[in-house]
């Protein structure tokens, strides 16, 4: 946490950059919102709980790195991150999502957070323990010592006993050696493992209950039935497997964890609400039909944004200091016509740039994720090493921009439907015709031999999503 609290907005857009080509406005905003949670943290008086977070919309069309730079934004600040979309949610009494179901979301991610830094801090203690419990299994320590025997033992009974002791020690060590080398993951071993019997629950009322209830009746009842346990035949690989997640669960107090996760998704978390132009009522309209329903979804969604106490599985969690990015492409309603309370729940408005030919060269040359990057390592993993020459990714910018624009504009989402139809033939014939070993050059007159014809007929059917 201290190499996140030493992030200056400038360095958060560096790390930004890495993975996102252009959209400078907007990194900027969102590398302010990260610091200036930092900077709360560091404030010692009373006006600490009342710093509250300025929320962002995101205005853009789809594919220009909205989600994107949210999701890059929370792997930078190690925080708990959830995605909803605003247009899954219903109005309170009606079946769907409710608008809490994302604060629930979010408390799990923060969970699965804590548990993997506990998991990592007891590892080490987890594998001794699991690799004694192997070996017992293995290699049964000697019955006998520390035993109260009916006839006094004698010197040469006790001398035996030593003599087996050792033996069995050394015996166990050169296990050890073997189970630590591989030696013995093959191996067939017979384990205690907890039973997890499925509960199961009825409909309950008019069945209008979501999932984290569901679960979280589900957890109550589990925890008031007894612990079971049943016989597992495995292989070693197999069973250190298991036996590390009961060793590990063992070795954590799951109620810090609950206290740390709460604490940690109330302080940090990032809630991104896509699609939240769907909910607004579209403009011109006069608020009847659909636009009732839109209308309360934004009313339910209005208190969560502005800070409540929702009731989760593992407690109860503070929404006032989470920060919420809301994105919409606006292209039949507009940011007013969402209701004026929650307009005002997003003071900061950041309009992403369409995406040009130049941006797409870019996207497939700069990110550490690039799309070339990830088929080269594809045909890599078979032992194909890929190359592309620049005037070919020149080519293939230039046809995916052409495409958007004689189409439908779905941004650099249309750079993976392009290199998709390009290299598919090479990713079906690999290993089988392309051997091992093999080099294969992306030219631009393999780019428009495959792809040119296409778009001069216009036949692009295929590459509408």
């Amino acid at each position: 946490m201290d190499q996140i609290s030493s992030l200056t907005p400038r360095q958060i857009v560096a790390e930004l950059d890495k993975y996102i080509i252009g959209q400078n406005d907007a990194k900027r905003n969102v590398a302010i919102a990260l610091r200036n949670r930092i900077r709360r943290m560091m404030v010692k008086s009373e006006i600490q709980k009342d710093i509250v977070p300025n929320n962002i919309l995101m205005i853009g069309s789809t594919g220009v790195g909205k989600t994107e730079i949210a999701r890059r934004l929370a792997k930078v600040a190690q925080a708990p991150f959830t995605k909803v979309e605003a247009s899954k949610f219903t109005e309170v009494g009606y079946v769907g999502r409710d608008v809490e179901s994302m604060v629930r979301d979010l408390v799990e991610q923060s969970i699965h957070l804590v548990r993997e830094v506990k998991n990592e801090a007891v590892k080490t203690k987890a594998a001794e323990s699991v690799e004694e419990i192997i070996l017992d299994i293995l290699i049964p320590p000697v019955k006998g010592s520390g035993i109260t025997r009916n006839l006094p033992s004698t010197a040469s009974q006790e001398e035996e006993l030593t003599s087996d002791s050792e033996l069995n020690e050394r015996t166990r060590e050169r296990f050890r050696e073997k189970l630590r080398n591989g030696e013995l993951d093959e191996r067939k071993i017979e384990i205690n493992v907890k039973a997890t019997s499925p509960v199961g629950i009825g409909m309950i009322g008019n069945g209008l209950i979501d999932d984290a209830s569901m679960a979280g009746l589900q957890d109550m009842i589990s925890g008031m039935m007894p612990k079971k346990t049943k016989k597992r035949k495995l292989s070693i690989a197999e069973a250190r497997k298991v036996l590390m997640e009961e060793e590990t669960s063992k070795l954590i107090d799951f109620d810090e964890v609950k206290e740390e996760a709460i604490r940690l998704a109330e302080n940090n978390g990032i809630i991104f609400i896509d699609e939240i132009d769907k909910i607004a009522s579209k403009s011109g309209k006069n608020g009847g039909g659909p636009d009732v329903s839109r209308e309360g979804v934004q009313r339910d969604l209005l208190p969560i944004v502005e800070g409540s106490s929702v009731n989760t599985k593992y407690g109860v969690i503070n929404t006032d200091h989470i920060l919420f990015i809301a994105a919409g492409a606006f292209h039949v309603s507009k940011p007013s016509d969402l209701i004026p309370e929650l307009q005002g729940r997003f003071p900061i408005r950041v309009e992403l740039n369409s995406l040009t030919q130049e941006d797409f060269s870019r996207i497939l040359r700069e990110p550490k994720n690039a799309l070339t990057k990830q088929y080269q390592a594809l045909f890599e993993a078979e032992k194909v090493y890929l190359e592309f020459n620049e005037e070919a990714i020149e080519e293939i910018a230039r046809l995916a921009f052409l495409i958007n624009q004689e189409v439908e504009n779905i941004g650099a989402r249309r750079l993976h439907t392009v290199m998709s139809q390009l290299l598919n033939d090479f990713l079906f014939e690999v290993p089988d015709t392309i051997e091992p070993n093999s080099r294969i050059m992306v030219t631009k007159e393999m780019v428009e031999e495959r792809l040119n014809t296409l778009v001069k007929n216009r036949d692009l059917s295929q590459y509408i999503l």
